[in-house]
């Protein structure tokens, strides 16, 4: 096999890939707003002494063992998802967040420091959500088998109604207190506790049993969302993200859905401990994350939202408490709200956390993606700046490649060598392109040469491009990153189609220094067009992307002509004469 079936396994591998990412987009489109199906077996029932159930929501999971079973949970409340936007919203600022908070649910959240766009007036990224038609929200209450319990649409209030929570300049940290009150004597205090720059919000419930009698209960934590319509196609990256929700344990790993996949997935009932469930998008993402003991049930739901379509909900049950007259308990968990920023993540110490940044969901191209970003992140560290970083990891991986790198173009020098021998030979034998293909064999053969010498690089490349794609794709910290001059966002497309042309030229330089023996006119002719089919793939890619592939490409170049100079003209190991003199043969 010679160089030019090397480019050809490159185009077949890279066509593939864009089929599969093609073919993937019907499938991230979210459920249409007639399919009214939930995931759960039967509608919630009402609980004796509990709030009522909502109509069409969802049947809790099994109970956690010590706990009575508990018959259901409030779902998504279509009547308080379209109630006024301002009704009982608590305003708290932080120097990352924005947030809007409502008893026993953030209904509102805007990322300070991560602007939509690159204009100077652009408004700030939005989670969370409470208008109808973009509704989304991370909820938490509690169920009780035995008594009243508040739930994320009604019981929990602020303790200081009307009061804006701001985080002050000396202070650390801000805590938001709510408060309620049960018929019976038992009272929960939930405190939403924020940190400065942190997306980790504490939400912590305690437990004060002031009745006669045992209370039991269990806490349930969940994210609702009505999924949106995401433009698709190359120019839109964030078509290509994780649309959907995640979930991991450390006994089952990384588990994930997308939202279109809902309804097929079935009654997803996951009993688990140590770990999370969230939400992902492109860059951001939120998660609840219970203690790392605590025994939750985790499952998948869609309801009916009140602006059409449907929402949908991944939850998690539990722990349960059983708090006894005159004690008191807590419970906590954390909730992630922000962007995919690795080092924040990592610093949480929650396993797995980190598969939040969903590089792939196949585990070779997300072990690729975690440590090429890890080199990069220390490259930027050094340069300060993501586009060199990028260079920068182009010259390591050809380093790590270079003895690979060196007998393929051996290998391709050898071939040059040999082009008039394999030339004469097709002559020789005219049509008969068998006997052609045996006599170049006995060729390779006789004179020790690798067919399949040139192929080996390419292969091995070939996963470190994709993953380096949902590198480049996934990274926050690389979103409107700048390089240099025209390159002001490197998640984004070349506006100016540089990069793709540069590549188009370096590719065309590479053709004309590998051979193409045994080739007829037409195969040739196809061969030349495809640097100009790859530049139009490249047009739409990240320039980010197309900046590593420049690179790549143009260190490739050089260091094919200078191996090429220097291995062409030697003799082989045989005793043979130089290729020049075999040449003139």
């Amino acid at each position: 096999m010679n160089q030019t079936r090397t480019f050809l396994i490159f185009a077949w591998l890279m066509v593939a890939t864009l089929l599969w990412m093609e073919w993937g987009k019907e499938q991230r489109e979210p459920l249409p707003t007639a399919q009214a199906t939930t995931a759960a077996a039967d509608p919630a029932a009402t609980v004796p002494g509990a709030p009522e159930a909502i109509p069409g929501a969802p049947a809790v999971p099994g109970a956690v063992p010590e706990a009575p079973q508990v018959a259901a949970v409030p779902g998504s409340n279509p009547q308080a998802a379209a109630a006024p936007a301002a009704e009982g919203l608590v305003h708290v600022r932080t120097d990352v967040l924005d947030l809007a908070l409502r008893g026993g649910s953030i209904a509102r959240a805007d990322l300070l420091q991560f602007p939509q766009t690159r204009d100077d007036d652009s408004a700030p990224v939005r989670m969370f959500d409470d208008a109808p038609e973009r509704f989304y929200a991370a909820q938490s209450g509690w169920v009780s088998a035995t008594s009243a319990a508040p739930s994320h649409e009604s019981g929990f209030v602020a303790e200081s109604p009307g009061t804006e929570y701001a985080l002050a300049d000396n202070a650390d940290t801000l805590e938001v207190p709510f408060v309620w009150h049960g018929a019976d004597g038992v009272s929960i205090r939930r405190s939403y506790v924020f940190t400065r720059g942190s997306y980790v919000v504490e939400v912590r419930d305690t437990v004060y049993n002031r009745s006669d009698s045992l209370w039991q209960g269990h806490v349930y934590r969940q994210l609702v969302r009505l999924p949106q319509v995401l433009k698709t196609g190359w120019t839109n990256p964030e078509s290509f993200s994780l649309y959907g929700a995640t979930w991991f344990s450390p006994g089952e790993g990384y588990s994930r859905v997308r939202y279109a996949d809902f309804a097929d997935e079935g009654p997803v009932n996951v009993r688990q401990s140590g770990g999370w469930l969230a939400m992902l998008q492109h860059h951001f993402f939120s998660a609840w994350i219970p203690g790392g003991s605590d025994e939750v049930t985790i499952s998948l739901h869609t309801v009916p939202g009140p602006a059409g379509g449907m929402h949908h909900l991944i939850r998690e049950v539990g722990p349960g408490l059983a708090v006894a007259p005159g004690d008191q308990a807590s419970t906590s968990a954390r909730l992630w709200v922000g962007p995919k920023l690795v080092g924040q993540i990592k610093a949480q110490g929650v396993p797995g956390l980190d598969r939040a940044v969903d590089y792939s969901r196949f585990s070779i191209f997300a072990v690729l993606g975690e440590g090429l970003f890890w080199i990069l992140d220390k490259l930027h560290s050094l340069l300060q700046n993501w586009g060199w970083s990028i260079i920068g990891l182009v010259v390591v991986v050809k380093a790590v490649l270079y003895p690979l790198s060196k007998a393929q173009y051996q290998s391709m020098a050898k071939m040059r060598k040999f082009q008039p021998r394999i030339q004469q030979l097709k002559e020789r034998y005219g049509d008969d392109k068998q006997k052609f293909q045996v006599a170049m064999m006995e060729l390779y053969k006789k004179e020790k040469i690798n067919p399949v010498g040139g192929c080996l690089p390419v292969l091995l490349q070939m996963p470190i491009w994709l993953a380096l794609y949902w590198v480049l794709l996934e990274s926050v910290e690389l979103r409107h990153a700048p390089w240099i001059g025209w390159i002001q966002d490197l998640t984004a497309r070349d506006p100016y189609f540089i990069l793709p042309v540069l590549n188009i030229l370096v590719m065309w330089g590479t053709q004309k220094l590998a051979p193409m023996v045994g080739m007829d006119p037409m195969q040739q002719k196809m061969m030349q067009l495809m640097p100009l089919v790859f530049g139009v793939f490249m047009i739409f890619f990240p320039s980010g992307l197309v900046l590593y592939w420049v690179t790549n490409g143009a260190l490739g170049l050089l260091q094919q002509w200078w191996l090429i100079r220097k291995f062409a003209d030697k003799p082989d190991a045989g005793g043979d004469r130089p290729a020049k003199a075999v040449a003139r043969d």
